[in-house]
């Protein structure tokens, strides 16, 4: 590929140009950056191969999602301004560099190149990767932007369960004496090393697909029969522009970020701890737990696939339901789900994983949810990089949460030694968290119009991002014609994903009830 075809004004769709083709292509992106939700498949053999404690590998996946809050807040604006194309290629190429330069790290036995390669550079991949399809994708879809995020952001839910099984298979592919269902697996150096460069080459490939379908529409373009006269409709919904730069002057803004923060860093108070928790929560008088490890490891399975699945069916509900209602749902419910964990998650296996996984799913479809609203309160002109700035909340929370969880459970005792008592503090604790995004979000209402970007004599917004747009040099016969066979070939492959990571993830999850 041409580097010149990266340009935005080489990626203006030509007309007759199939919408359904960018969930694929941002689909290609979000399964391959979600596997940082799997980076625990292989944490304890990077203990065993750098001599470290566990919090020295854990920093590894805290780098990333900082470096992810980061480089999507400064990134955003460039992501803006350069397109889909250009940024999804970029983060392709972090992500796998990412990799390999952590497969060095793994080879010598030198840690800091893992931070450096997995955690700084692969983090700044993801940043640039998680918001490059977003603003694309709802200006495609202006009818129904909450299923259009859904779509995309499900797949950074589902890149664990693509990921997980995935890299326990390679690693006993490269390592026979690799046990999975050991508590504390180990796997050779090679096999590490080569688990690395499969992932980061495999994905680089992937991604690329994502980078060669994706399109942004021509100015003044609609979907058949839409009709922008009836987002006018909806109190808070707009049809003006408000610029990134004005978007974090407003009140809406912060109390958005609030939003997230609260609803993100309850949703890892589950997600961090998945599986000592249920262990914990069932722990007999004598000390050994009615939940075994391989067990847990199917609690965890259940949780990945709630946390997919509420990304794509809460964010398309919000298209009829409203997004100010949807986030009462996530956070008011929220608060209820947390009660009953601490009060009566501890009566039977199927209430405790019920009500987590319900919690999962609000967690997930919190992050699917929020770019349709940045689009309803800001529009769509710097949608990106409004996502970008907000998503410093993520990189908070993902920080905030696992400190409030692991310091209460540090002061009741030690690891193993747990149980469901010693997580009472901290559920509640997160109760007052939603509680305080549940207020946030009451309080949220329609820009104002001093922030709203001025208009020209024809009514349409200035809009000067310094780029040029190129609309004809598409061979649009071409592209057209091919454009059936693009559209089965693309899902075709993004169901093939999927499905193996879903079935993987059913079996494990089995063994929870068996």
């Amino acid at each position: 590929m041409s580097l010149a075809l990266l340009d935005r004004r080489h990626t203006i769709a030509p007309p007759g140009y199939n919408r359904w083709l960018i969930p694929p292509a941002a689909l290609a992106v979000h399964l391959c950056i979600g596997q940082v939700y799997a980076t625990s498949v292989y944490k304890n053999p990077l203990i065993e191969r750098f001599d470290a404690s566990s919090t020295q590998i854990g920093i590894v996946f805290s780098i990333a999602i900082v470096m992810l809050g980061l480089s999507a807040a400064v990134g955003g604006t460039w992501v803006e301004r350069n397109g889909p194309r250009k940024a999804m290629f970029v983060s392709a190429c972090l992500w796998a560099t990412g990799f390999l330069v952590g497969a060095v790290g793994i080879s010598t036995g030198q840690l800091w190149l893992l931070y450096l390669g997995y955690g700084v550079i692969g983090g700044m991949g993801l940043g640039i990767g998680y918001i490059s399809p977003v603003s694309t994708l709802i200006k495609w879809f202006p009818d129904r932007p909450g299923l259009a995020t859904g779509m995309a952001i499900m797949g950074f839910g589902g890149g664990a369960l693509l990921a997980s099984p995935l890299s326990r298979q390679l690693l006993g592919l490269y390592d026979p004496g690799y046990v999975p269902s050991n508590p504390a697996p180990v796997a050779s150096v090679s096999a590490l090393t080569l688990l690395f460069v499969t992932l980061g080459i495999g994905y680089f490939c992937i991604m690329m697909i994502g980078v060669t379908l994706i399109r942004v529409p021509a100015p003044g373009w609609a979907p058949a029969g839409f009709d922008p006269a009836s987002i006018k409709k909806k109190p808070m919904v707009t049809t003006e522009s408000v610029s990134a730069a004005k978007a974090i002057k407003t009140p809406q803004f912060w109390l958005l970020w609030i939003v997230l923060f609260c609803n993100v860093t309850a949703g890892i108070g589950i997600l961090e701890q998945a599986s000592p928790m249920i262990q914990d929560f069932f722990r007999q008088a004598d000390g050994k737990s009615l939940v075994a490890v391989a067990a847990a490891g199917g609690f965890v399975g259940v949780l990945s696939l709630f946390n997919m699945g509420g990304r794509f069916v809460w964010s398309a509900s919000s298209d009829r339901i409203g997004r100010k209602p949807i986030y009462m749902l996530y956070l008011g419910g929220g608060i209820a789900l947390y009660l009953l964990l601490a009060t009566v998650g501890a009566t039977s296996t199927a209430v405790f994983v019920l009500i987590a996984a319900l919690i999962l799913s609000f967690y997930g479809g919190g992050f699917a949810t929020i770019p349709a609203y940045l689009r309803d309160l800001f529009g769509t002109y710097q949608v990106g990089a409004i996502h970008g700035r907000l998503l410093t909340a993520w990189s908070a929370a993902g920080v905030v949460g696992p400190l409030i969880i692991n310091g209460f459970l540090d002061a009741q005792g030690k690891p193993g030694t747990l149980t469901a008592d010693a997580y009472r503090p901290a559920l509640f604790t997160m109760v007052g968290i939603l509680a305080v995004g549940f207020v946030a979000n009451l309080l949220v209402r329609p820009v104002a119009a001093k922030f709203q970007e001025r208009r020209d004599a024809t009514g349409a917004a200035v809009k000067d991002d310094g780029v040029q747009v190129d609309t004809h040099d598409h061979d649009t016969r071409t592209e057209v014609g091919q454009a059936k066979v693009r559209l089965v070939l693309a899902w075709a492959v993004i169901v093939v994903l999927l499905g193996y990571g879903v079935i993987q993830t059913v079996i494990t999850a089995a063994k929870l009830f068996s």
